[in-house]
């Protein structure tokens, strides 16, 4: 019995030290999320995303300030004029020959202006077939050529369409063979 005792006194030593140690691990259990909830809450603050979860808005003399500003006029919707069908001949090297077929619609900012590119066609035509017969067939493969394809028809066609602005070409056909 007396072997009993000093191997309960063991025991109930030994528990201290691990009751000890699960007393750590459950106050790190309970801290670090409390602290990283904290950061979180400060970032989502600091940032401003939290004040707009909340409802919060901006005090209400900057809200007036706001109102008082006339809006910005609607913008009108872009017109599409028609190309007519281009067909121009490629620049190969050697007796091969190779040419490109081309349906295209262009886009201008104001559909008062379509007047204004319908007039300046010839001049549209002129400068589109004058720049494809430069262009080699290797330099339209692809969605790279044909982006820069665009590129170049957009300036030629403000240039030659001067006070009306056009934003794009559309192509409706292109064939290259």
């Amino acid at each position: 019995m007396a072997a009993a005792a000093p191997a309960k006194a063991e025991a109930a030593e030994g528990e201290a030290p691990a009751a000890k140690k699960g007393g750590k691990k459950k106050l790190l259990l309970i801290l670090l999320p409390l602290l990283l909830l904290i950061g979180v809450g400060a970032g989502l603050w600091f940032t401003g995303i939290l004040p707009k979860l909340l409802g919060m808005g901006p005090p209400p003399e900057e809200t007036t300030e706001a109102a008082a500003e006339p809006a910005p006029p609607p913008r009108s919707p872009p017109a599409f004029v028609d190309l007519p069908e281009i067909v121009a001949n490629l620049n190969v090297p050697g007796r091969r020959a190779s040419f490109v077929r081309l349906r295209a619609k262009l886009e201008i900012t104001r559909a008062e202006d379509t007047a204004a590119v319908q007039a300046a066609m010839p001049r549209l035509q002129d400068l589109f077939q004058t720049y494809l017969r430069e262009v080699r067939p290797e330099e339209l493969r692809g969605s790279a050529g044909t982006h820069r394809l665009r590129e170049e028809l957009i300036a030629r066609a403000n240039l030659a369409a001067a006070p009306a602005r056009v934003t794009d070409v559309l192509f409706v056909e292109m064939l290259v063979q």
